[in-house]
């Protein structure tokens, strides 16, 4: 008897690892990936030696950092874009 419950055990320890396996694998092919119809959506724009701008092509908005933190703030900063209209 009891080499049978460890030949169950060794199954249902295969079939959990295997599920597992399976769970595991189906959230990685869930990932985000840009959609074939925008792959360049956003385009880094270096406006100056000391700012640059990341624009998304989709929405106008934009954001842009100093580089240097003498000249400005140093987070990026969300702006919208000066050829949008306003709602």
């Amino acid at each position: 008897m009891s080499n049978y419950l460890q030949f169950v055990a060794i199954i249902f320890l295969g079939v959990c690892i295997f599920s597992a396996s399976l769970v595991v694998s189906k959230m990685q092919s869930n990932n985000v990936d840009p959609s074939p119809e925008e792959p360049y959506r956003y385009e880094l724009i270096p406006a100056t030696e000391s700012n640059i701008i990341i624009f998304d092509k989709k929405t106008g908005d934009y954001w842009q950092k100093y580089i240097n933190p003498s000249e400005g703030p140093t987070e990026w900063e969300k702006s919208d874009s000066p050829v949008t209209e306003k709602k």
